[in-house]
């Protein structure tokens, strides 16, 4: 599942050496936690959020064949650091590297 999930994500995406999927277990589901560069998570969104709900779908039928449940979630990183000044996102909103990761 993690394979298939990281292949549909590597072809999304404009940096497909920075997806990263971390799997764990929570109250008996399987949680993916994905991480993609800040440019490109947009692009994993998708408009109203409809790509993100598409991958979802997808995984969440893929493993209930298998009798599985698992659930997709995308991990925002909201720290400054060095690689993402200049950037968009990091430049324009004036994070501040005492912010936590969140999910969407």
């Amino acid at each position: 599942m993690k394979a298939f999930l990281e292949y549909v994500l590597k072809n999304l995406v404009d940096a497909p050496d920075a997806v990263s999927v971390h799997q764990s277990l929570r109250q008996g589901k399987t949680v993916f936690e994905v991480r993609v560069r800040p440019d490109d998570v947009g692009k994993v969104v998708g408009k109203q959020g409809q790509t993100i709900a598409a991958i979802r779908n997808l995984v969440r039928t893929a493993a209930s064949r298998h009798g599985e449940y698992v659930d997709v979630e995308i991990v925002e990183e909201l720290h400054a650091s060095p690689a993402s000044f200049g950037t968009s996102r990091g430049a324009s909103r004036g994070v501040g590297e005492h912010e936590e990761p969140r999910s969407l």
